[in-house]
């Protein structure tokens, strides 16, 4: 599994980083750690127009969200 922590980081960078590691790491399941809100949907927005479920969890100091890409 690819981490992209984008903590403390402001949009757009944290989208822009977790599309470079979505085309670096193509199949594969990304871990995207991030502190605040705007990048939490920003994030999950791209990841379901791209085709990946999100999960998101609660940790502490911000979210974890787990993309799958769908199978098809």
């Amino acid at each position: 599994m690819v981490e992209v922590d984008v903590r403390g980081l402001s949009c757009p960078i944290p989208v822009v980083k977790t599309k470079k590691a979505m085309e670096q790491n193509p199949g594969q399941t990304l871990a995207v750690l991030t502190d605040n809100e705007t990048s939490k949907e920003n994030v999950t927005r791209l990841a379901e127009n791209r085709g990946y479920q999100v999960q998101v969890e609660k940790v502490a100091g911000g979210y974890r969200l787990l993309l799958t890409p769908n199978k098809s």
